[in-house]
């Protein structure tokens, strides 16, 4: 095999991703301990409120053209301009249009405080639109560790700042204004690191295709908005912002471990099986190798977290936010279960069947609500964090395992590489449990789990050792080479 040396494979892409996510996250961890147990529930919940907003726009504010750049078959050269033309007008037009909403969307939600907040979380939006193409640029060259360096700006700046200003007494307004001036350096930066000039454009040979490309896309991530944040709305409206305060911090809890390898997938995926697309068997055998590794790395550590609940919640963030330890344990498991989807989109929509995950996220919002809504009204926090879990795992997930059928994928081999993980991390989330309930002092409870959980997955990472080297293949590899993957 002939492997170019100008351009990175898509492991070495994934570990810069998954070292930039560790850092990020580690430090952010610590940073929101602070910010918790400063602004308290409340607070913390208006924020929860301006974040549902800004991430609502973000979720379609450049119309789904961006990922055109990544999985263009020629120069991306080419589309860049238009594709910088239809960002960032889009933007600005979502983003002015939510600086006036912002009053109507708070007063639904029952905060009017979370208004000015909102205002100023909402200049991200633009700020998005301008680097839409040269993230995706990056992506698309599988330069993780040039997004590394621009992200840990990003997450540094805005996280310091938010804590001085949260330690001066600021409230909810300090997380706001250190994420857009976190976002504002990024954006010079992923400026000056494009691979290409930026310019504008409006090449007509291009705007019909790319928005045809793109606004299903942009309307399959309204819908994906809708799944993932619609327990979110749901907690505000109905429990009031002290509920989605603690909703949200088993949220992000839950989502902590997982987004570790899910985040840096979804920057990396996309590119990997794009540069796969000439081979639809080996795209395939691709996917079964990447399912293998994340489930050997996430299945442990989330149930891990659903045993230790209680224990964690009290230690790490104090006995006020206990009420949270409640959901935490379904959250788990619709994080883990949505990784697993998000990687499956990536798959469908470089075979450019956008429309058919746009149908798939339409369909499974309309059992979602109600379920959402009944959960919340019947049993509070804990029964919104259940029905997520249910639909996530019994409506979402099937859904996309039966599109990955259609397109000619082996779920035999999807089933076989993880049934080794889930049946080596039942046994942790038991002990994890027993140990949350034996131990009293919960730094020792979580202690034991976490340090079961760490020799199961370093276990399981040993025995797929041989998928790991393979996967170098990915993206490495010429057009005309074949992919051989371990499964």
């Amino acid at each position: 095999m002939t492997v170019p040396t100008h351009r990175a494979g898509a492991s070495n892409a994934f570990a810069w991703s998954v070292l930039n996510t560790v850092v990020s996250r580690v430090g952010t961890l610590g940073i929101g301990i602070v910010l918790a147990r400063v602004l308290g529930p409340e607070s913390f919940g208006t924020f929860a409120v301006a974040l549902v907003a800004l991430m609502a726009i973000l979720s379609f504010n450049e119309l789904g053209v961006s990922l055109a750049i990544v999985r263009w078959p020629g120069d991306p050269a080419r589309i860049v301009p238009t594709v910088n033309t239809i960002s960032v007008l889009g933007s600005a037009f979502f983003c002015t249009l939510a600086v006036f909403l912002a009053p109507v969307f708070t007063a639904a939600v029952g905060d009017p405080g979370a208004t000015d907040v909102i205002r100023i979380l909402i200049i991200s939006v633009f700020i998005n639109g301008i680097v839409a193409s040269p993230a995706a640029l990056l992506q698309r060259d599988f330069r993780e560790k040039t997004r590394m360096g621009i992200d840990q700006i990003n997450v540094w700046v805005g996280a310091i700042l938010s804590v001085g200003l949260a330690l001066a007494g600021v409230g909810a307004m300090a997380l706001a204004v250190g994420r857009v001036a976190g976002s504002l350096i990024s954006a010079v930066m992923f400026l000056r690191a494009s691979p290409m000039p930026y310019r504008f454009g409006l090449d007509r040979e291009f705007l019909v295709p790319l928005l045809r490309f793109g606004l299903p896309l942009a309307g399959t991530s309204i819908i994906f908005f809708a799944l993932s944040y619609g327990d979110q709305l749901t907690a505000g409206t109905i429990l009031g912002t002290t509920a989605l305060g603690f909703y949200v911090l088993a949220f992000n809890l839950s989502n902590w471990p997982v987004s570790i390898l899910a985040q840096p997938l979804r920057r990396v995926a996309p590119a990997a099986f794009s540069s796969l697309q000439h081979d639809r068997p080996a795209m395939g055998t691709a996917l079964a190798a990447i399912v293998s590794i994340l489930a050997c790395v996430t299945l442990p550590i989330v149930l891990f977290l659903a045993g230790g609940a209680v224990p964690l919640v009290g230690f790490v963030y104090g006995d006020a936010w206990l009420p949270a330890a409640t959901a935490l344990s379904w959250l788990v498991l619709a994080a883990t279960c949505k990784v697993f989807c998000d990687l499956a989109y990536d798959f469908v929509v470089v075979l450019g069947k956008s429309g058919t995950v746009f149908a798939i996220q339409a369909g499974s919002l309309i059992i979602l609500v109600p379920a959402l809504i009944a959960g919340a009204t019947w049993f509070g926090v804990p029964g919104l964090a259940a029905a997520q879990a249910i639909v996530t795992a019994v409506v979402v997930l099937p859904l996309y395992l039966w599109q990955l059928r259609r397109t000619g994928v082996d779920l035999n081999s999807i089933v076989r590489v993880i049934g080794l993980p889930l049946a080596a991390a039942l046994p942790v989330g038991a002990l994890s449990w027993g140990f949350a309930h034996w131990i009293t002092v919960p730094f020792w409870a979580l202690a034991a789990g976490g340090m079961t959980a760490s020799a199961v997955t370093a276990g399981l990472l040993w025995l797929r050792r041989d998928t790991l080297k393979a996967l170098r293949t990915i993206g490495a590899a010429t057009p005309a080479a074949e992919v051989e993957l371990a499964r």
